[in-house]
């Protein structure tokens, strides 16, 4: 029989953690990608650093000295700890000094894959990143044989430093995908020399460019610290399962991953299980992880292939039964362009659902004349209905060229145009109304403009063609209801008719959000206490990134309290695609499936859509929110999250 001293012992056994010391020094070092030599910074003398390995349970102790003549700091992205080791300079501690040592400790409550980077200037896109390996406490609910890290990378020739300068002066100067005179005259004869001599113009007018999909081109990308020449292999026996951490930690790019001639089945997502789902290709936001399964049958080498997504580079790399082995390399694909759709001049695909009280005043149209809205479908507009919209006070509107065309059974009857005196309708034709044409009006000022009763319906087929908005600051476009305007797009996380939309390279399967359901719930399903909108702003002409158009050192915190749930609304009013990350607490992504959404560190919200997710507030502390795209964060798309209040005694 036990003694009872030895049985109470045993009860404690499970509440027992493994502790592991582990040392990193932060260092200058040297890049060789193969096709350039470069000055960086790097962990424990190269860059990436080293895979660090945790197990669920246990209490880390990382011993981190700075050999730099610089402040250095490492944040553990993805990682549930407190606040004050974070590692976020100015909001979880001051730094590390040159020559000093700081000490981390914290315990590892997850498993998964994950990685470390620094948080200060830009270090991290100068090579300052290592991976994270959490094994589980348990077993986890799909099997392989071995397993390898797959580090992606942008590296650029120039530092960080002058990459930021250069963007300043000039936001193009990193795009070498400019259109030419050529892709004007062959896409005059594509579609017409008026139509091609209009999109031009509507660009050059907004002083945007439709090829504007990546800020920064010109990199080589790295897999495991490799250039495409390198040629990174891991190996396998036929008929192995081999699980790849697919890591994104480059500082701008998006890349789209395959291996030709194999499928992958994703088990995880930002390290959290997920109901598996089997693709041919997959798109890894920046700061992003997926974890994947192939199983490669045949003695052959097969082509690990991470495009990017405006087809600017590559990053390669080999899955071989032997050391030596290669597949072909694929060509990169045609680089796509935006469309009005990404930016935002195009509905389908946004939710405006519920928007009462939208705020669109930090919108910027600048000189927006010669808008073309012609491409834009709001079906027949037959017993349209204006009957809530409230004009407000719309002084000196000049419908002059406004030509409604076959507007039958349109019902005004509920229509309030307030204070109208002045509004010109001097030269309106409604001729027989067939196909309206909007393409002379002119919407002057129209501030404050209130259309939240308004009520598309089916409008397909309306023209905007001439369309001038001016200045529109402050449109309330809340309970905006399109109906049937448009059907749902084929992904719905991109707007539809959008130039990003993914397609496989083989016309398989391209992972989606959508396709994303947890293996299990992390949390109880319960509604939110409160809604944050966060409207994600900027200017490319002059690289200036914001939230709610206003840049982090001009902001206020956003104050949560402890306990609270909170749904979080992104707005992507940019032609960018921002990843989205939150420090500290999970990211529960809105996907339509309840307690099976999936959760996550970085949510990646496309141009010309909405995005939800909600946080359970469990963390008190300062905590950074930020777009992951280096030059943006540093630009002023950031916020300092406080989390006020907490458990009793807990000084974070």
């Amino acid at each position: 029989m036990l003694s009872k001293g030895f049985a109470a012992a045993l009860a404690l056994l499970p509440l027992i953690s493994w502790a592991g010391e582990y040392s990193l020094t932060v260092d200058r070092v040297t890049i060789d990608t193969g096709d350039f030599s470069k000055q960086g910074i790097g962990y424990n003398g190269a860059s990436p650093g080293p895979i660090l390995r945790f197990r669920e349970g246990e209490d880390v102790t990382i011993h981190v000295t700075n050999n730099l003549d610089e402040p250095t700091s490492v944040h553990w992205h993805g990682l549930i700890l407190p606040y004050q080791m974070d590692g976020v300079p100015g909001l979880s501690y001051p730094g590390i000094a040159p020559g000093e040592t700081f000490t981390y400790r914290f315990p590892i409550k997850q498993s998964g894959t994950y990685w470390f980077h620094s948080h200060s200037g830009f270090q991290e896109p100068d090579g300052a990143y290592g991976a994270i390996v959490i094994e589980p406490q348990g077993r986890e609910p799909f099997r392989y044989d071995r397993e390898y890290v797959v580090q992606l990378t942008d590296k650029h020739p120039h530092s960080g430093d002058r990459i930021m300068r250069n963007l300043k002066s000039s936001a193009d100067y990193y795009n070498r995908q400019q259109q030419t005179v050529g892709d004007f005259w062959r896409d005059s004869r594509e579609r017409g020399l008026a139509a091609t001599l209009k999109d031009r113009l509507m660009w050059g007018d907004m002083r945007m460019m439709s090829s504007d999909i990546e800020d920064v081109q010109g990199f080589t990308g790295l897999i495991n610290g490799k250039g495409p020449e390198q040629n990174w292999t891991g190996l396998f026996k036929p008929g192995e399962r081999v699980r790849l951490r697919l890591i994104n930690s480059s500082a701008m790019t998006y890349f789209d991953v395959r291996l030709p001639g194999l499928k992958m089945t994703v088990v995880q997502a930002d390290g959290n299980n997920v109901q598996p789902v089997t693709v041919d290709e997959l798109r890894i936001g920046v700061a992003e992880t997926y974890d994947v399964i192939v199983q490669p049958k045949e003695d052959q080498a097969y082509t690990l292939f991470a495009e990017s997504m405006g087809r600017s580079g590559f990053a390669r790399g080999t899955l071989a039964p032997r050391e030596g082995m290669q597949g072909e390399i694929p060509a990169l694909r045609p680089a796509p362009l935006l469309t009005m759709a990404d930016m935002g001049m195009a509905h389908a695909g946004m939710d405006h659902g519920d928007m009462a009280g939208m705020d669109h005043s930090g919108m910027n149209h600048g000189d927006m004349a010669g808008m073309d809205h012609s491409g834009m479908n709001h079906g027949e507009m037959a017993g349209m209905d204006h009957s809530g919209m409230n004009h407000g006070d719309m002084a000196g509107m000049d419908h002059s060229g406004m030509n409604h065309g076959d507007m039958a059974g349109m019902d005004h009857s509920g229509m309030n145009h307030g204070d109208m005196a002045g509004m010109d309708h001097g030269s309106m034709s409604h001729g027989d109304m067939a196909g309206m044409d909007h393409s002379g009006m002119n919407h002057g000022d129209m501030a404050g403009m209130d259309h939240s009763g308004m009520n598309h319906g089916d409008m397909a087929g309306m023209d905007h063609s001439g369309m001038n908005h001016g200045d529109i600051t402050g449109m309330d476009h809340g309970n905006m209801n399109h109906g049937e305007a448009a059907a749902l797009p084929a992904d719905p996380f991109y707007a539809e008719g959008s130039g990003l939309i993914p397609q496989a390279y083989n016309d398989g399967r391209f992972l989606s959000y959508a396709d994303l359901r947890a293996q299990k719930p992390l949390y109880e399903d319960r509604e939110p206490t409160r809604e944050i909108e966060l409207r994600l702003t900027g200017n490319m002409e002059r690289y200036i990134w914001s939230i709610n158009g206003i840049k982090e050192s001009d902001a206020e915190p956003i104050r949560l309290q402890y306990g609270e749930r909170v749904r979080f609304k992104f707005v992507n009013e940019t032609m960018m695609t921002h990843p989205m990350h939150l420090h500290g607490m999970w990211s529960i992504l809105d996907v339509g499936a309840d307690q099976w959404n999936p959760v996550k560190h970085v949510i990646s919200v496309a141009p010309g859509t909405t995005v939800y997710m909600e946080t359970e507030v469990d963390a008190p502390g300062k905590w950074a929110f930020h777009c992951h795209l280096s030059y943006h964060a540093a630009a002023g798309m950031f916020r300092t999250v406080i989390v006020e209040g907490g458990p009793e005694g807990d000084d974070s």
